[in-house]
């Protein structure tokens, strides 16, 4: 095979590899957006979920401000974090997992109080290096679809962890969505619920005159409101890490596109360049066949 068709075969290569970054740098972008108004659509029913907790804050605090609700012996931690399955999406799985671990040891808590629930393979493979090892894997959702029962099989989990591990503080880990490529890794504690900002929130004054009223048991509204609380935290998380994850991808396929840009103009120029050497080296050719051909004529 010439020089020339080696070439152009690279050139072939890199172009078609320039079209798939190109499309998966368009995917990313879509998924970016689908998953932002996920998290745009919970901050209405977060609200709802507020006024609730307020009412029954005014109404009954006692329910929610009770000091068994915080318990202060030994602490059985429960973490969540939210990672990925697939690749090419740079240090998102590393970012989250040194966060993660940082914080866990500014907890002083050993590892045998500690139970790990990891969402996506890969994050899981790299915490077992590290030698923390997850209790349940959970594989990532691949559509807003997917992230309701991902969510609904991680609640089922640590309720059974409270049951019957005593788990008695749930921490979630994810990576949170910025804007355009950024992303950063954060925490948030969803069990048991803050206490200083229940306290900060009974002291809020009521925006009307009337306060609303409830009709069902104070514990039973408290139990409810707790679990969307619950529920809501754990689907922004997973949200936030979604749209993260493609945040992290588009960067990761914009240093692609650009280095597959930089190759394919040296692919290019060194194919004209050959291109050149050759058609000089045929016409070259061309020349002294014809001066030897005239020497003959002179000759005869």
């Amino acid at each position: 095979m010439s020089n020339l068709e080696i070439f152009k075969r690279k050139i072939d290569t890199a172009e078609d590899l320039q079209s798939v970054v190109k499309t998966m740098k368009a995917l990313a972008a879509v998924s970016i957006r689908q998953y932002e108004k996920a998290v745009t659509s919970l901050e209405t029913y977060d609200k709802t979920l507020e006024m609730g907790l307020h009412i029954l804050l005014k109404r009954d605090p006692q329910v929610l401000l009770n000091p068994s609700n915080y318990q202060t012996g030994k602490q059985q931690l429960g973490v969540v974090i939210f990672g990925s399955d697939q690749g090419m999406c740079g240090q998102f799985n590393e970012r989250i997992s040194n966060y993660t671990l940082e914080h866990i040891e500014t907890l002083n808590v050993s590892k045998n109080d500690l139970t790990l629930l990891t969402i996506g393979l890969r994050l899981a493979d790299r915490l077992e290096n590290l030698d923390y090892n997850s209790e349940a894997i959970l594989t990532v959702p691949s559509s807003i679809e997917g992230i309701t029962n991902t969510i609904q099989e991680t609640v089922l989990i640590l309720e059974q962890w409270r049951q019957q591990k005593g788990i008695n503080k749930i921490i979630v880990f994810h990576n949170d969505f910025i804007s355009g490529s950024t992303y950063y890794p954060r925490y948030v504690q969803i069990f048991p619920l803050n206490l200083e900002r229940l306290q900060n929130l009974k002291q809020k004054p009521w925006n009307s005159r009337t306060l609303p009223n409830f009709t069902m048991p104070s514990a039973q509204l408290a139990s409810a409101l707790f679990k969307q609380h619950f529920f809501v935290s754990l689907y922004r998380a997973c949200a936030e890490s979604l749209a993260s994850e493609n945040a992290s991808r588009l960067a990761s396929m914009q240093v692609a596109e650009k280095n597959i840009k930089e190759r394919l103009m040296e692919l290019k120029n060194e194919f004209q360049h050959q291109r050149q050497t050759s058609i000089t080296e045929e016409l070259l050719d061309i020349v002294s066949g014809f001066e030897a051909l005239a020497q003959e004529v002179d000759k005869s």
